[in-house]
Order: structure tokens, then sequence, then C-alpha cells
């Protein structure tokens, strides 16, 4: 018998008293922008897949291609059996797409953030976070060993104050989102790189949530902002705008031969599988060469965020195809979401921990595939929520 410590019903029930319990959703089918939950078409607002494509037919058949050629899996990590030819030419041609001089794919974004910050800092280095950082960059500091100093979100003056005062580490990094994935909101980059080389700092830039979205070539936020050569570290995943699935890092040889001996997420993780390494391959090429898609996107998160506004909805700036509604409460911001959804409508609610006390929301998330009766579709459900709440 274990002892009462273990009772985790206990705590099950006290996760749920406080209105933060989850439970998963089940997709029964899937054709792009539309879904079926418990038998019921329903329109898509809070996925990642910005651009589409995880359903366009190119990488479909880019990745039954890739698993007929290499197998289901990869067999083994990369530093034994698994680092298959098709690994390396998505490695090149991300690097090349990145203007780096090399890139390392991962097996996700999480991996690639704690593999990244173990590798490169640890006791006697600094590291500097933004405090709306994703929970991989925030794990991925703590488990550094190096000392953590967390700056309040976007403040660049209360960065470069936290900079003077760890004048005396060995490595200082500061690590930012782009783009934050629960505000939409973009960071400071240029602010950032500046503050960081005064102060003989480098940076790593968490592209999760730009690459695709941002840059004339869809390459992320340092592209569009032109600070190709002023970031160390650039991380982008495989699986948001890509449609694919897994993450890649970028930057100079150095870096990715150090993260090839170093990173313990790279070195102990089975290769990718071929399946979503050919379907990347191909989402790179389309991102390239279809900036339409988006223009699309952003059209789109353009006419949602106005009609949102325009029906009573407390809505922020629009920066990116994220666009949190926000409520506050942890019930009120369930109760939207299951409104919404009988009506045919899904937009996840977000909860603590993901977001602070205080700041439920629902993230409602635009796709370059949705078309304007879905758009009008999801504006006069809210508008609905709305009227029934007041």
């Amino acid at each position: 018998m274990l002892p009462p410590v273990w009772d985790l019903d206990d705590e099950l029930e006290d996760i749920r008293a406080r209105g933060l319990g989850r439970r998963l959703r089940t997709i029964d089918a899937c054709r792009d922008s539309e879904v079926a939950i418990d038998g019921r078409s329903t329109l898509l607002l809070c996925s990642n897949d910005y651009l589409g494509l995880a359903t366009d037919e190119r990488l479909i058949a880019a990745a039954c291609a890739a698993a007929e050629r290499w197998g289901a899996g990869s067999g083994s990590s990369r530093l034994i059996s698994g680092s298959l030819r098709i690994h390396r030419e998505l490695e090149e041609k991300i690097a090349e797409w990145k203007k780096s001089e090399r890139a390392l794919v991962f097996s996700s974004g999480y991996h690639a953030n704690l593999g990244v910050l173990q590798a490169l800092v640890g006791r006697g280095d600094a590291v500097f976070s933004d405090a709306l950082n994703h929970a991989s960059l925030i794990d991925g500091c703590r488990l550094s060993r190096a000392a953590v100093h967390v700056y309040p979100h976007a403040d660049v003056a209360a960065l470069e104050r936290a900079l003077s005062v760890a004048s005396g580490a060995r490595r200082k990094l500061v690590v930012t989102d782009s783009v934050f994935s629960m505000d939409g909101d973009r960071a400071p980059l240029a602010d950032i790189c500046d503050v960081a080389e005064r102060h003989g700092a480098a940076v790593m830039v968490d592209e999760a949530h730009a690459t695709g979205v941002f840059g004339p070539s869809g390459a992320g936020l340092v592209e569009e902002l032109g600070l190709d050569g002023r970031v160390l570290v650039q991380m982008g995943t495989l699986g948001k705008a890509l449609g694919s699935f897994g993450a890649y890092v970028a930057g100079s040889a150095s870096l990715v031969d150090l993260l090839v001996n170093r990173a313990r997420t790279f070195i102990f993780t089975t290769g990718l599988p071929p399946a979503a390494v050919g379907a990347a391959s191909a989402a790179v090429d389309v991102v390239r060469t279809e900036p339409e898609r988006r223009a699309r996107l952003w059209a789109n998160a353009r006419t949602l965020h106005g009609a949102l506004v325009r029906g009573g909805y407390r809505m922020a700036a629009l920066e990116s195809p994220i666009l949190p509604v926000m409520v506050g409460d942890e019930r009120r911001a369930m109760a939207l979401c299951e409104h919404l959804l009988e009506r045919g409508v899904f937009a996840q609610g977000i909860r603590p921990p993901t977001v602070p006390e205080g700041t439920s929301r629902l993230r409602v998330t635009l796709m370059a595939t949705h078309r304007p009766d879905q758009l009008e579709r999801a504006a006069a459900a809210f508008l609905d929520a709305r009227r029934e709440a007041a």
C-alpha cells in the first residue's frame, strides 16, 4: 500500500476544483480548416497550421515517398545509424533558407530549446529570459544551471539593467521568442540585439510561431527585420506553419558541431522519421515560392480581428495570426469555449499555468485556408456568445 501522498485522485480533484482540469478533445476527421469533433463538422480556429500545409497534397505525397524510400522510422539516434541523407538534405535546405552556415534538425521544438541551452551555457554563465517565453525555453534555462535572469516582458531597458549587473558572467545569452505563442505579440528583436551587443551577450531567438509567417521568403522575424548575422541561434519548428513535425536550429558551423557533441536531446533521441522530413522539405519549397499564402493568412487575421473588435471584444493590436480573446476568469473562458463549440466553432480556452493567473483567454489562430464564409461564421458565433453573456 502506497502512503497517502501518492493518492493521485486527490491531486486531480484539487486541479478540477480550481477550474483547471484538462481533457483531450479527439478530432475524428480533418479537412484542412474544418474538422469533425464528436461527429459534428466544426470550424478549426486554434491550429498552428498557419499556412494550411498539413493537409496539402504535395506534403502528403512527399511524406509517402520518403517513407517508401527510407522506411517508417530512422531506426536509431543520428549519431549511431539514424542519420539519413534525407536529414542532411533538409538541413542544407534550411541553412540556405535561413542564410546560416549550417542547420541541425531536432525531434521537436522542446528538444531543440533544451538541447541548445544545456549545450551553450552552464555554471558561471548567465541567461536572460523574457517573462513570457515558451515553457521549453524556461525549462532549458533552469536545466542549464546557468544563473537565470527573467526580465519583464519585452522590456529592453530592464534587460539592459540585468545585463549590466551580470557583468562578471563568463557567457551571457539573451533568450526570447520572436512571436509569443499566447499573446501573439512580437519581441523587440532589433533593440534586443543592440543591447546584447553593447554588453557582449549573444542572442537566441525561438522562431516557432514566426517561421513561415514573417519575412520575404517566410524565414521568420529575424529575416523580416534584417537581423541575419546578429543572432547566434535561430530555432524554428517544422510542425506549425510548415505543416510537418520536428524542429531545426540554424547558425554557424561551430554552433552545429557543438550541438552534435553536447546537446543531449539530440544525442540521445531517435532521428526524425523520414516521412516528417520529406514533408518538411516540401513545405520549405512551398513557403519560399508561394508568398500569396502568407498574404491570405494576414488578410484573414485582419478580417477576423476587425470583426471581433466591432463585436465588442477587447483585442490587442494585431501583430500576428494569433488573436488572444481575453476573458480573465478560468471558468468563464472555458464556458465561452464550450459555447462556441456548440455552434460549430473550436477556439480552445487557455488557462493557468499556460498563462498567468487572471489572464485566461481563448487563443484564436488563423489559417491561410480559412474561407470568407468561415470567418463570417466565426464572427457570428462570437457575437452570439457576447449577447448571451450580457
